[in-house]
């Protein structure tokens, strides 16, 4: 019994082996001749003359073929040729350009080589040489790999000198909306078809979108920064007042400095549309232009501010601009500290002639870093805080899951980002929260974690995400009923969570699983209740006249 043979999905007799095949195919946005359907019908006919049969696809659907990290197709095939779980020995690809327009040719032939070294040929199923590794084939794909490379480049060329164009009459070229502005839909004679909402676009060649004026109690809050900001308030100060007053962003996020610093800055206020200050050509990393490349269309845009008012405000943002030495920012950080006898980021942020917290973490890399070069240790966890962009990013990102899953029982929720909250109705939530590690007050002590609530919490649950010790990595993730928060904090040990009964999943499939079904059950019985409390109103309603006088 310990000798008899199992035969494993990768580990199929040669003879079988060598004729599986698996296909990729890659769809971008450039031509039709290029579709899933039409790579798929070549790759077919290619597989029945060589009798090859076809036993996986990988697939990469309106993705660039300039980078390998947005292409989870492409990924996926080389992690099983990589393990070893590939059970096939061809790859199908459409042609070279399917493969990759990697602008370094030799980062496609690594992943070629990769599946070569498996023991995987790749065809190229439309080229007109065989990809069998001699010299005029392997110079017909080197060349062919740069003709795929060149044509992004020119591609690329191509639309940047249209969208300039574009963008030279006045047209907005995408980008997030400014606050206080909307966008229209114009057709060839400038005449308004519609309002484009968030993530909405156009679909015809001939529309083109134009920035207005958006609704009235953005454009007075708008006027309104700048009125107090030509008062010499500060950028905090502003946004603290606006957060008070519980006035929204249009993104559904709180204000901050950098908000307020970008509205008196944007020129779309005045009527101008200023194109081109970042570039991100070919996937590479965003960098900033040079004015003498911006491209700027003026009076394009209803104005909303004074163009006097805007100057006023840009020589006030010009004149406090003092460029430091690293040895000055630190000697004016020390003091502030020894003028506060602490230091964190709105005593920063409000001190008069000290750099404000980017700069700062710009220069040293963090606030802690820039601590420690004057001597000073904070009280609070830095390694927390330079750690919560990383568990707000987790927290949208199960939120969008969370989401997903939800939308299948025809309900339509709607995330918060503001308040951590999937909002599914006015009268319930999900929100989500970071369950920080605290060790005990003595040595003896169990470990606690605390949940801050801080904002208002819908009815129904919290889905916490517990961190381990010193707070560095994810642990589980626990479902608290809102019903057992009291206050604006809990805090509880293991013991205390076993016996509230407060439940723990190791992944978050499962905890996703247990929420939906929770859900379904709700609205099952709510259901349920609705049309029993209709059948007793009925019974009890008074039956008419006519029923009466027949009876």
């Amino acid at each position: 019994m310990g000798k008899e043979l199992v035969v494993r999905r990768t580990h199929l007799p040669r003879s079988q082996s060598d004729l599986r095949a698996a296909q990729y195919v890659r769809m971008s946005t450039d031509y039709q001749r290029y579709s899933i359907e039409n790579q798929a019908a070549v790759m077919a006919t290619y597989a029945q003359i060589h009798q090859l049969s076809i036993v996986r696809t990988y697939r990469d659907e309106g993705e660039s073929g300039l980078k390998l990290k947005n292409r989870p197709g492409l990924m996926q095939l080389l992690a099983d040729v990589s393990t070893g779980r590939a059970d096939f020995s061809h790859i199908l690809v459409y042609d070279v350009s399917r493969w990759g327009r990697f602008q370094d040719i030799d980062e496609s032939a690594h992943y070629e080589f990769l599946c070569k070294q498996a023991g995987i040929k790749i065809t190229y199923c439309a080229e007109q040489f065989d990809n069998d590794g001699t010299m005029l084939s392997s110079i017909v794909k080197n060349l062919k790999r740069v003709m795929a490379a060149e044509y992004s480049r020119e591609l690329s060329v191509k639309v940047h000198a249209g969208a300039s164009r574009f963008a030279r009459l006045g047209f907005a070229r995408g980008g997030q909306t400014a606050y206080g502005l909307r966008r229209i839909l114009v057709d060839e004679k400038q005449r308004t078809k519609a309002i484009l909402r968030n993530g909405e676009r156009k679909y015809l060649a001939t529309d083109h979108v134009r920035l207005v004026p958006g609704a009235c109690e953005e454009v007075m809050v708008v006027k309104w920064i700048f009125e107090r900001f030509l008062q010499r308030q500060s950028e905090a100060a502003i946004a603290q007042e606006l957060n008070k007053n519980c006035i929204p962003t249009n993104t559904g996020r709180v204000w901050n400095p950098g908000l307020i610093g970008r509205i008196l800055r944007n020129e779309n206020y005045i009527g101008n549309l200023v194109y081109n200050r970042r570039s991100y050509k070919l996937k590479e990393t965003r960098k900033y232009n040079p004015p003498d490349l911006w491209v700027r269309s003026e009076g394009c845009i209803e104005p909303i501010i004074k163009q006097d008012e805007f100057l006023r405000a840009a020589k006030i943002i010009e004149e406090r601009r003092v460029d430091l030495s690293e040895e000055e920012m630190l000697a004016r950080l020390r003091k502030l500290l020894m003028k506060h006898r602490k230091l964190n980021g709105p005593i920063i942020e409000q001190a008069i002639g000290v750099p404000c917290v980017v700069t700062y973490q710009n220069h040293f890399g963090s606030l802690r870093n820039a601590y420690r070069l004057i001597g000073y240790a904070s009280k609070r966890d830095c390694e927390y805080l330079e750690s919560r962009g990383k568990w707000a990013g987790l927290m949208t990102d199960l939120a969008s899951q969370l989401a997903d899953s939800i939308q299948r029982l025809g309900k339509r929720p709607t995330f918060y980002s503001a308040t951590n909250c999937l909002v599914l109705s006015a009268k319930t939530g999900i929100s989500f929260r970071l369950a920080r590690w605290q060790p005990g007050k003595k040595a003896t002590h169990a470990a606690l974690w605390s949940i801050n609530v801080r904002a208002h919490l819908f009815p129904g649950w919290i889905v916490s995400i517990r961190l381990t010790e010193r707070n560095t990595d994810l642990l589980d993730y626990l479902l608290v009923p809102t019903a057992l928060v009291p206050g604006r904090q809990i805090r509880f040990s293991e013991e205390a969570r076993l016996n509230h009964g407060v439940e723990q999943f190791e992944d978050f499939d499962t905890l996703i699983r247990t929420l939906v079904q929770r859900l379904a059950k709700t609205d099952h019985a709510s259901s349920t209740k609705s049309i029993q409390s209709k059948q007793r109103q009925r019974e009890r309603r008074p039956k008419n006249k006519s029923d009466h006088g027949r009876r």
